[in-house]
């Protein structure tokens, strides 16, 4: 069986070009997560490493999309291996199976933990910057809308999942979890 692992970073970000490259590729089920590839405490990735068996296949659009961390890709792919289970990149097309493939393999997850790190750095000094120019005033805080109450009722009736309730709220699940602590 051929299995699909979609990431991307954030909620607002979209997965569309993800998931048409792996339905071309033949993926018949598809995991995704929206969460940042910096380790690999994601719900859909661990759902997808349970659910292989061997001679199954996974295919990702790039190999960045199963890890942002060196160690963390390697690691995957080689739990992946050991049960019998291949991976594809359709971006990188590399068998790691060959010495070739396993040098280029562990260059290409350098590269995507060096791009991530250059990253966080420029945001940070960015972030420098603007306070000292009294621009930056930190992260906005989530407001309830309107509908909070209703909304929160048909949570807690089971009527919608928190997911949904987040996405009704446009934001994320942990500001839901946090809200309906305080309330």
């Amino acid at each position: 069986m051929k299995v699909g692992y979609v990431r991307v970073s954030t909620i607002e970000q979209h997965t569309e070009r993800q998931e048409r490259d792996l339905q071309q590729a033949g993926a018949e089920r598809i995991f995704l997560d929206k969460l940042s590839g910096k380790d690999t405490n994601r719900p859909a990735l661990q759902e997808m490493l349970a659910f292989v068996r061997a001679g199954d296949t996974v295919v990702v659009s790039e190999f960045s999309r199963l890890a942002r961390n060196t160690q963390d890709l390697l690691d995957i792919i080689q739990t992946l291996k050991d049960r019998g289970v291949t991976v594809i990149s359709r971006k990188e097309n590399l068998d790691t199976d060959t010495p070739q493939g396993k040098l280029m393999l562990t260059m290409l997850a350098a590269m995507a933990e060096f791009e991530r790190t250059l990253m966080l750095q420029r945001q940070r000094e960015g972030i420098a910057i603007a306070k000292e120019q009294g621009k930056y005033k930190g992260r906005q805080k989530a407001v309830k809308p309107e509908q909070w109450q209703e909304w929160r009722e048909q949570y807690q009736t089971r009527q919608i999942t928190a997911t949904k309730l987040a996405e009704l709220c446009g934001v994320s699940r942990p500001v839901v979890y946090k809200w309906l602590k305080e309330s």
